[in-house]
């Protein structure tokens, strides 16, 4: 976890004690009205993954069609203060093992090309298969180029942007949409 996450985290744990902090995915001030088994309102946990690696095909060249290469993740997932903390029960909070097990499942079944639309399905699988109100996916190719250390993309997404579409596949609101009558 880099020292950016580690701010954020102090941040969500600030917010549980503070009612009048931000919290994730909740505006300044505003009340979530999320609560769980006896925690404040709005208060978030954050369960990460790092460094998940992986293969699978993807790519815009030629010469990344046809041979997977390595894809590097991070994950942050946040869910509303876990029941697991009181319960110890690992019903009651993401599963790693299984988080694991999909995303392998993912990479080799995707069909995607770019990074980007990759870790959209991440950040849909988190929120839609595994409850997440809240995902960061950092998604990386290591061994892209000889003179840099990785490329990828980062994205954020929470539950509340996430919509069905006329044909049953996932998107996400967009700014001023339904502004303009059709």
């Amino acid at each position: 976890m880099d020292r950016i996450d580690a701010v954020r985290l102090a941040r969500f744990s600030s917010a549980c004690a503070d009612d009048a902090a931000p919290r994730a995915g909740v505006p300044w001030g505003a009340s979530s009205g999320t609560t769980s088994a006896g925690a404040l309102p709005g208060c978030m946990d954050v369960v990460f993954i790092e460094n998940f690696m992986g293969q699978t095909i993807i790519g815009i060249d030629s010469s990344e069609l046809h041979v997977p290469q390595p894809i590097r993740m991070n994950l942050a997932i946040g869910v509303p203060a876990i029941r697991a903390c009181t319960t110890d029960c690992i019903d009651d909070t993401i599963n790693y093992a299984a988080v694991r097990s999909a995303l392998h499942a993912l990479l080799e079944s995707h069909g995607v090309r770019l990074l980007e639309a990759l870790a959209e399905a991440v950040a849909r699988l988190l929120i839609a298969d595994f409850g997440a109100h809240w995902v960061r996916v950092a998604l990386a190719k290591p061994a892209k180029f000889d003179d840099v250390a990785a490329v990828g993309v980062q994205i954020e997404r929470q539950r509340g942007d996430l919509r069905k579409s006329r044909d049953g596949l996932a998107l996400y609101a967009s700014l001023g949409e339904g502004l303009i009558p059709n």
